[in-house]
Parts: C-alpha cells; structure tokens; sequence
C-alpha cells in the first residue's frame, strides 16, 4: 500500500477522467489525499472524497499564490484553473473543514517567488502572506488538524514563524521539500515531516533523503506536476507515487516494500487516516 500524501485531482487537469483515475489507484492500493488551493478547489476535494467509503480524503486552504494581493500579477495556471480570493474567510473555509472527510489544513505557507520589485512593496507583500499563513494556522489549531505547508524562496521566514509557534498544538509536513540540510534539520527538530515527489528526479535531494529519518519522510505526486520520467505520460497521477518511493529505497539503499510500509505509516499517523 502506498498513500499519495499531496494530489490534485480536484483541479481542472483531472475533469474528464477523475473518476477513472481515481479507479485505477484504489485498485493498486494507493489511498489519495487532494489538496485544495482555494475555496472552490477545497470544496471540490471535500465533494469527491465524500463519494468514497475509503481510501479518498481532502485538505483545505488558500495557497499563498491564490492570495490576491494587488501587488503582482500571477500567470494563471491552465491545469487550474484561476481562483483567486482577495481575504481569507475564516468562517466559511471552518465550515469546509470540519467534514469528517477533511484530513489536514492545507496547503498553505509562502510564496515569494511572484513578488514586487520595489523594497517597500515587497515587504508589504511578504506580510500579507505571513496575515494569510498566521489566519490558517489559528483554524488547524482549533479544529486540531495537521498542516500541509508551500514553501518556495521563504524557508527562514516559514522557519521563524513556526519557531514562534505551539509545537504541542501544531504539526504538519514541509510538502515538496527543496531546501538545504540545514533548513531540513530546523523542521525536523521542530517535528515536522518532510515530503518528497518528482522533483527529487530534477533535483539533487540525495543526501537530504540519506539523513532524513525515514519515519519522518512523507511521499508525494503534486499531480498533475511533476511528473516522474518512469511514468510514461507527460500528466502525472497518483500512480506515480509508486516511482517516488521506488527512488526514495534507492536512495537510501533500502527495500521498497520498506518504505511503503513505513511512509504510508507516518501518513495514517500524522493524518488519522481510517
């Protein structure tokens, strides 16, 4: 059995054939959690885990990059779709997030790589992120749910902010890990998961993998991102998952059967997954 910690199914890449993929992963073993990026993604993935007895769950949030803050202009994302919100709305999204089908806060963090040119808007940008993140985080803490967390080009501001946070209220992983051992330590030590996907066949990861306690590593697609070369298509899907973990027991000179045991484990653990 493999867990796919990190999809998106929920998204408009998946609209034709959601279903059918979702089919072919329960019948190799794979459970899926989608990630929402927004209200009307969030939603979507409460609406398709709740057709599934088993095996489907769903994470809410608003992405840092779906933050409209008037102050860039994003490209909008095609596999997609643009949904943009101008304010979190704590109320509304709290409601989503207490289906029993919602399994995590997320995912959410910072995302400095659209950002202003100039110093003063680019501070007020940054601080705009750091409002939505410490909104999100005050509703995993009272709702008592982990947190999936985006980070890119913002790993020591993420790192002084969950510094400052309750460990015993908050826990959670870094999804799609790309940072140096010393930042990896600094969420290890602050007992946070890592998460792995693709990337680590685009990125040299190995030795972050090697130290990397495996009973804190997380796999992952970020589908339809991110596709592994093994896969054989250009649109990546929860079965790829399976080509992560194969890397990961390379890596580490271990066993696959070993890290599927052990990350799907750590996912059951840290999501409460039934």
């Amino acid at each position: 059995m493999l867990v796919d910690t990190h999809a998106h199914l929920n998204i408009k890449a998946f609209e034709l054939d959601r279903e059918e993929v979702i089919k072919r992963c329960l019948e190799n073993n794979i459970w899926i959690i989608n990630i929402g990026t927004n209200y009307e993604t969030s939603k979507k993935a409460v609406e398709i885990a709740g057709k599934y007895p088993e095996g489907i769950f769903a994470a809410i949030g608003l992405h840092p990059i779906n933050l409209d803050t008037g102050l860039v202009k994003v490209k909008t994302d095609e596999l997609e779709g643009s949904h943009f919100e101008n304010e979190f709305d704590f109320e509304k999204y709290k409601s989503l997030a207490e289906n029993p089908k919602v399994v995590v806060i997320g995912e959410i963090g910072l995302d400095y790589y659209w950002r202003p040119k100039t110093t003063k808007k680019k501070e007020f940008f940054k601080q705009k992120q750091k409002d939505l993140l410490s909104k999100q985080l005050e509703l995993a803490k009272e709702l008592n749910l982990p947190v999936i967390f985006h980070c890119r080009m913002a790993f020591d501001d993420l790192i002084d902010i969950l510094q400052g946070s309750d460990p015993c209220k908050l826990n959670g992983v870094i999804h799609c890990f790309t940072g140096n051992w010393k930042m990896a330590k600094k969420f290890l030590n602050l007992g946070f998961y890592l998460g792995f996907n693709g990337i680590i066949f685009k990125l040299d990861l190995d030795e972050i993998i090697k130290k990397t306690p495996l009973d804190r590593i997380l796999i992952e697609t970020d589908c339809p991102y991110l596709t592994p070369p093994n896969l054989g298509k250009e649109r990546n899907d929860p079965l790829g998952v399976k080509f992560v973990a194969e890397r990961i027991a390379e890596i580490k000179n271990v066993g696959f059967d070993k890290i599927a045991e052990i990350t799907t484990e750590n996912a059951k653990r840290l999501f409460k997954l039934g």
